[in-house]
């Protein structure tokens, strides 16, 4: 079975969050049913990225160098990307 780093971001006030998960749609549902403390003032959220390991430590690896200060250049240009596919969807919807 896959494992997911993934990406979801609040849409009340937009912010990111990223973790890893073997079930994204589970997941995401435990997000958004307050079922995780660190984002459940911030729901709902939805999925905005995500990259497919075929090992937990794979994706567990790739999270915590996102998180990492070698790994910020390449997570700014992950958030750029999902900024303007969000700004994107904003244009289309008016």
């Amino acid at each position: 079975m896959p494992f997911f780093f993934y990406v979801i971001q609040s849409e009340a006030d937009g912010s990111l969050y990223r973790g890893h998960s073997e079930d994204l749609r589970s997941r995401i549902k435990k997000h958004n049913n307050a079922e995780s403390r660190s984002t459940k003032a911030k729901r709902p959220w939805r999925l905005v990225y995500s990259e497919k390991f075929s090992t937990r430590s794979e994706a567990f690896r790739r999270e915590q160098f996102l998180k990492s200060p070698q790994g910020w250049g390449i997570w700014k240009t992950i958030r750029e990307q999902i900024e303007n596919s969000t700004n994107s969807e904003r244009g289309a919807a008016r």
